[in-house]
């Protein structure tokens, strides 16, 4: 049981970063199109903001997979110097963290909602219905709170937490 729920909240994070770098895929996609159809004189309608919706989408999506593979700024150097209290500056980074993330979760999902409620639409030439691209910061914030609850729950039942950390001797440079 416990091996099937990492593998799911693993993949789910995984997930998550795979459709971070198809948004970044889609940026460098949009970008291109937006060169090109000047060049041939065709108005793009709405190649700016719809970058700009992946930009934040590609952040989001990819908060979980970052956190869960060390590639987010930690406080390790601070953590590594508590010596034997080391253990506790991991669980309060965590639970901060864990707050943090959950209220912003909550908050973004609120955001989402009364956007959908309200109707809102974008400023731009492209009239898009504003919950669509703020989807992706509410779906991005929750696997990021989920990321956080698991490496506490993890870490307050085996002292060590999901984080992969890496070295320099990890890169692979000899």
């Amino acid at each position: 049981m416990k091996k099937t729920v990492r593998r799911f909240l693993d993949g789910l994070y995984l997930a998550g970063g795979i459709a971070s770098a198809l948004c970044l895929i889609g940026i460098v996609t949009l970008i291109v199109l937006q060169i090109a159809s000047r060049n041939i004189g065709f108005s793009f309608r709405g190649g700016p903001d719809y970058a700009g919706y992946a930009m934040a989408a590609a952040s989001f999506l990819g908060f979980a997979y970052a956190l869960n593979h060390g590639a987010h700024i930690r406080v390790t150097l601070m953590i590594s110097a508590m010596g034997r209290y080391r253990y506790w500056g991991e669980v309060w980074c965590f639970i901060v963290g864990t707050a943090i993330s959950s209220v912003f979760a909550w908050f973004a999902c609120k955001f989402t909602y009364e956007s959908y409620q309200f109707n809102d639409i974008s400023s731009g030439l492209d009239a898009t219905p504003l919950w669509i691209p703020q989807l992706s910061m509410a779906i991005g914030s929750i696997l990021l709170a989920m990321c956080f609850w698991d490496n506490l729950i993890t870490l307050l039942f085996t002292k060590k937490p999901n984080v992969i950390e890496y070295s320099i001797t990890d890169s692979g440079a000899e």
